[in-house]
């Protein structure tokens, strides 16, 4: 999977190099103010690109946060993929948040979905059946199923997702991200033991959404 040990998101390198580009130019010719204000915007996106480090909790029936961001959603809903009653937990990244997205749980990908669609505010629940999405539906090895999907936002225009249908996954491992945006959204199954609330924090990786019963 990519991104394991660098400081930035590989997809970030051509829009970080090219603000440090017209950065440089703009000091070489003299126009030092705008040349200031590409270099803050230059800081901005490496930013938003940062891939840190993060500590998996070794449970393995934890499930993790596939983003850093806050908890705007939790209750029962129809995962519209598998069409069954699922629990819905739903992320919100701002532009301030880390952006590479993690594994919620040690599990197989079993199958995976694109829909194409709006780019409406992820915070509307419109979002969830009109916006660009991209899904997995994970298999863990005691044959629990889960689905994780990446919700393209306002000003998000770009989702990566690495993995492939049959693929193996560790749970905290680095899968993808959304370029500038915006939601992540995990369904769980019935009778897992929430961990978060309304309003909670997370960070990708560490924070547990819940326990697999």
């Amino acid at each position: 999977m990519r991104n394991r040990n660098v400081p930035f998101a590989m997809e970030g390198l051509p829009f970080i190099a090219g603000a440090a580009l017209i950065t440089a130019v703009l000091f070489l010719v003299g126009w030092k103010a705008v040349a200031v204000f590409f270099l803050v915007v230059t800081l901005f996106i490496a930013f938003f690109f940062r891939n840190p480090k993060r500590i998996t909790p070794e449970n393995e029936k934890a499930v993790v946060a596939p983003a850093d961001g806050v908890v705007i959603y939790l209750g029962n809903a129809r995962e519209p993929h598998l069409d069954r009653e699922m629990l819905k937990i739903s992320i919100f990244m701002s532009v301030f948040n880390v952006h590479i997205n993690r594994v919620p749980i040690s599990a197989k990908v079993v199958d995976q979905f694109y829909r194409p669609g709006k780019f409406l505010d992820v915070r509307h629940e419109r979002a969830t059946f009109e916006n660009e999405q991209q899904g997995l539906v994970l298999e863990t090895a005691g044959g629990a199923q889960l689905v994780v999907v990446q919700v393209a936002g306002l000003i998000a225009r770009r989702i990566v997702c690495y993995p492939v249908i049959g693929t193996i996954l560790k749970r905290g491992e680095r899968y993808g991200l959304i370029r500038f945006g915006s939601r992540l959204d995990v369904y769980l199954p019935p009778g897992t033991e929430l961990q978060v609330k309304m309003g909670d924090k997370t960070v990708a990786g560490e924070t547990v959404l819940g326990v697999l019963a």
